[in-house]
């Protein structure tokens, strides 16, 4: 009887501490939590670094781009499961359908906010500057961030709370039809962002 409860006992244990990413069928990691691997920055190398297995983004403009192996780096219908932490006064951004730069913002696909108390009205989860979201949620708090595309339309979703449910449409359409790459900014030398659980899914 002994031996059976210890045998539950380290399944559960096993279970507990397993990454999200395996008890989520389909999904993907892009982040092995310990090193950059599978990303590249522009402009400011030094602006991300890996900390308490998160992406950190603190320094001058910068973009972690994937550049894994993974589905070739390039998403056309997928679904973007993520958690992402702010410190006060701190903006940031999930990157989707767009393309690498050397410097400068990324000039192709969307952005969805990061922000809760930085001077940008734009907050977290919002589709930046399509469907804005004027509600802070909490600095130093992890939130859950599931972003998706499928057929069409653009759902961002924060902490289970749909925010963003876009069909683009004619000249206002940015999904690019061979779709494009996911990345990660480092805003300014003032903001500091976590991102972890970086795990994706396709759909398409």
């Amino acid at each position: 009887m002994m031996k059976s409860i210890t045998t539950l006992l380290t399944s559960v244990a096993f279970v507990l501490m397993a990454p999200t990413s395996m008890a989520e069928e389909g999904f993907t990691p892009l982040f092995d939590g310990k090193t950059l691997d599978g990303w590249r920055v522009s402009e400011h190398p030094d602006s991300f670094k890996v900390t308490d297995g998160a992406i950190v983004a603190h320094g001058p403009r910068g973009h972690a781009f994937y550049v894994g192996d993974f589905n070739a780096a390039t998403f056309v219908d997928f679904e973007l499961r993520l958690e992402a932490l702010t410190k006060p006064n701190s903006n940031g951004g999930v990157f989707f359908h767009t393309n690498w730069v050397e410097s400068g913002w990324p000039r192709n696909g969307y952005e969805v906010q990061v922000n809760n108390t930085q001077k940008d009205w734009r907050k977290s989860g919002g589709l930046y500057a399509v469907v804005d979201n004027k509600e802070p949620f909490e600095d130093n708090t992890w939130m859950k961030y599931v972003i998706r595309v499928e057929k069409g339309v653009v759902t961002v979703s924060v902490n289970g709370r749909e925010l963003v449910n876009y069909t683009p449409k004619g000249e206002d359409n940015k999904l690019q039809k061979n779709g494009g790459a996911i990345a990660l900014q480092a805003h300014d030398p003032g903001s500091e962002v976590h991102y972890r659980n970086i795990r994706i899914k396709p759909l398409k």
